[in-house]
């Protein structure tokens, strides 16, 4: 890619204003001591998995003159809750039994591990919440790891099969402020929509809540995957239920 950046330059006459270096941030050398702006498309799948967060956070202490800017400079996390008997009862539950053979094991694998797909708006059941905005020029490399509690509000009577994350971005510290989301009721992106679904069938009342917390962490074998722990309870007319879950993205 920087080979092609480097041809691209050249080619239309920018080699005396734009310098491309080859390498990993934390191995180059810049032809400069200090910069004043840091633009980086860092974000993940779910915001943090396989991110380059790191890496940023890195350039900006190392580099980064003070009161220099970082963009984007704002990133948030939400969640909300789905409607998707169809797609779990095809995906998940399928494996119950297969042409009569019980591949349940098979079954647990994939509650594990997050579907990362592109979500329809009218499945959404609740309200959505922020679990965390980071402000990217401040932040330390540790912040991308937490806890958020959340309660999510029954817009109408439906159940509920799957918790769904998605993330904004904001650019704020500039002349403008603008930004995207990937949520499910905006315009698609390839980050699409993060679903992790529940191993109960939630029957939820309009107005009655789905509460918990989620904890977010990087994988200790590799920071670039992250640990999801998922802790739910609901106390409603037609259902009570607790149960605590965990994902990985790998």
């Amino acid at each position: 890619m920087a080979d092609m950046a480097q041809e691209i330059v050249k080619t239309n006459g920018y080699s005396d204003v734009i310098t491309v270096l080859k390498g990993k941030i934390e191995e180059i050398e810049l032809p400069v001591q200090n910069v004043d702006i840091i633009i980086s498309e860092w974000m993940g799948y779910f915001l943090l998995f396989e991110n380059m967060l790191n890496t940023v956070l890195y350039a900006r202490d190392k580099w980064l003159i003070p009161g220099g800017i970082v963009l984007p400079d704002k990133a948030s996390l939400y969640l909300t809750a789905i409607e998707d008997a169809d797609y779990k009862a095809e995906k998940i539950d399928f494996w119950e039994n297969v042409y009569g053979f019980d591949m349940t094991c098979i079954k647990n694998q994939a509650m594990l591990e997050p579907l990362v797909d592109t979500v329809d708006r009218n499945q959404i059941v609740t309200n959505c919440q922020s679990l965390k905005t980071m402000d990217i020029s401040k932040m330390k490399p540790g912040d991308a790891s937490f806890t958020a509690s959340f309660k999510l509000v029954a817009e109408r009577n439906d159940y509920i099969h799957a918790l769904v994350a998605y993330f904004d971005v904001a650019f704020t510290n500039c002349h403008k402020v603008t930004g995207f989301s990937t949520g499910p009721k905006s315009r698609a992106t390839h980050w699409k929509q993060t679903v992790l679904y529940l191993e109960d069938v939630v029957t939820i009342c309009e107005g009655e809540a789905l509460v918990g917390s989620m904890t977010i962490a990087q994988n200790s074998k590799n920071p670039r995957d992250v640990d999801i722990t998922l802790e739910y309870s609901i106390s409603g007319k037609r259902c009570q239920a607790h149960r605590k879950q965990f994902y990985k993205m790998r």
